[in-house]
């Protein structure tokens, strides 16, 4: 399967199950898309046709052409066949019960009240609660004992919003670091924060101990304090802004993802993007909301063209910002055309339920923060550890392949059939798709090859002149 698309002025063609990205020229580009479905003499002929009135374009070129595509397709470079659905599932069949990573509510209570929040104003359509350090301690010794024989462990402080237990968050990374090096164990943590009580303490503590820092801010003012604003009703921007940048200002710029929610009101979320540069910020993210059918702030067909065209615009900005020595990170755009995730972690997705989990301040497990709250998706608990098996079960049996819409579509082995959360909210089943979202995610991966291949060439044309 191949996947062709123009960017700008190059020709791209994506060899779906290799992963081999070209650059082609005009009739490359038009034999390659006839030539499955046509023999050879239909293609060169149609070819040769359509270029009648172009003398630099004879018969034999595109003859050439023709041959060279078919060296590709022997060499496995092109047109490659799909062998991989008898790999789905293996990786999870080897790790199973392997834990690696997971995201602790340390406060399931928030002091913004955020019109859009998937967590109910960081309640979980619960009762507001902060987890005990006893509680979160054993979450951690869970994670240590169910980890296998992984090293590097990962966890996230997350909410409603962390800082508000704060003291908790301090004293469980002091006992992480302190069992360490006796349990063979690396910990690895993430901050997630609104900001409004960020101050030096936490400066101080997020450089030495955050691996990551994730930082919420919608970009323009007028756009985030419409939406992130406190129980007064009033907009956060002007509080957080200055201390985000102190924060990002200590870390060095590094090892921080300033991190965006559009919706309905800007589907135009270049902007905001434009709003965090000219602020300072250079490692970005902005989100798609997803929300319930019939939500004003919901993502809407008409937005969708809109928001496609600022996919392709943020492309050429971060190329225009690279020639201008003045480079910046987008997230979805993080791609390695050389390498990236093994074949069966492209298969087999993120992990949730299975090696990722979400814990509650009570202690409960669930298969990722986007399901705390609902009891049909309860694992069990960091006390009795996982006894709902069969929902166990059913996050282990989502993969790419468990999905039939995704059979043909050639952005699969990107997305690993998509996220489990946002498929069952859309659809009712964790193997469902969202469509809507799927449309987007096509939109930013060809975005983010078309800048991969850029930059590749760039860099070519750059040790050419040398």
């Amino acid at each position: 399967m191949i996947h062709r698309y123009k960017f700008d002025k190059n020709n791209i063609v994506l060899d779906v199950c290799s992963g081999s990205v070209h650059v082609v020229d005009d009739v490359a580009y038009d034999v390659i898309g006839l030539y499955e479905d046509n023999d050879r003499q239909t293609v060169i002929s149609a070819v040769t046709g359509k270029y009648a009135e172009n003398a630099d374009v004879t018969e034999k070129d595109v003859e050439e052409c023709y041959d060279q595509i078919e060296e590709l397709k022997k060499s496995g470079k092109l047109f490659s066949p799909d062998t991989f659905s008898g790999m789905a599932g293996k990786l999870k069949d080897k790790t199973a019960g392997v834990v690696k990573a997971l995201c602790l509510h340390v406060a399931h209570t928030c002091n913004l009240n955020c019109e859009y929040c998937f967590a109910s104003q960081g309640k979980y359509n619960g009762e507001r609660a902060v987890m005990s350090y006893e509680v979160g301690k054993r979450a951690l010794d869970f994670l240590v004992e169910n980890s296998g024989g992984r090293k590097n462990l990962e966890v996230d402080f997350f909410g409603g919003e962390p800082l508000m237990n704060f003291d908790v968050v301090k004293r469980l990374v002091a006992y992480a670091r302190s069992i360490e090096k006796e349990k063979g164990k690396n910990f690895r943590f993430t901050l997630t924060t609104n900001g409004m009580l960020i101050d030096d303490d936490v400066i101080d503590f997020a450089n030495k101990e955050m691996s990551n820092v994730v930082l919420s801010l919608d970009g323009r003012k007028e756009i985030h304090d419409r939406y992130r604003v406190d129980y007064a009703g009033n907009g956060s921007w002007e509080r957080i802004v200055p201390k985000f940048q102190k924060l990002v200002t200590a870390r060095g710029g590094k090892n921080y993802y300033m991190r965006g929610t559009f919706t309905h009101a800007n589907p135009d979320f270049l902007e905001d993007i434009k709003v965090m540069l000219d602020l300072g910020f250079t490692e970005l993210s902005m989100e798609p909301v997803v929300t319930k059918d019939g939500d004003e702030n919901a993502l809407t067909e008409e937005d969708k063209e809109i928001v496609m065209k600022q996919y392709e615009d943020l492309a050429r900005l971060m190329l225009k910002r690279d020639k201008e020595g003045r480079p910046f990170t987008f997230y979805h755009y993080m791609i390695d055309l050389t390498g990236g995730p093994c074949i069966y972690k492209r298969i087999s997705g993120c992990g949730s339920g299975t090696e990722y989990m979400a814990v509650t301040p009570w202690g409960d497990l669930y298969p990722c923060h986007q399901f705390v709250g609902d009891e049909k998706f309860r694992l069990g608990s960091v006390f009795e550890g996982v006894t709902n098996t069969a929902v166990r079960e059913e996050f282990k049996a989502c993969n790419v392949y468990a999905r039939e819409e995704c059979k043909d579509c050639w952005a699969r082995l990107y997305c690993s059939g998509g996220c489990a959360a946002n498929a069952y909210h859309a659809t009712g089943s964790v193997k469902g798709v969202y469509k809507y979202g799927c449309d987007l995610f096509r939109k930013r991966m060809e975005c983010a090859i078309a800048v991969a291949v850029a930059r590749t060439l760039g860099s070519e044309d750059e040790n050419a002149d040398s």
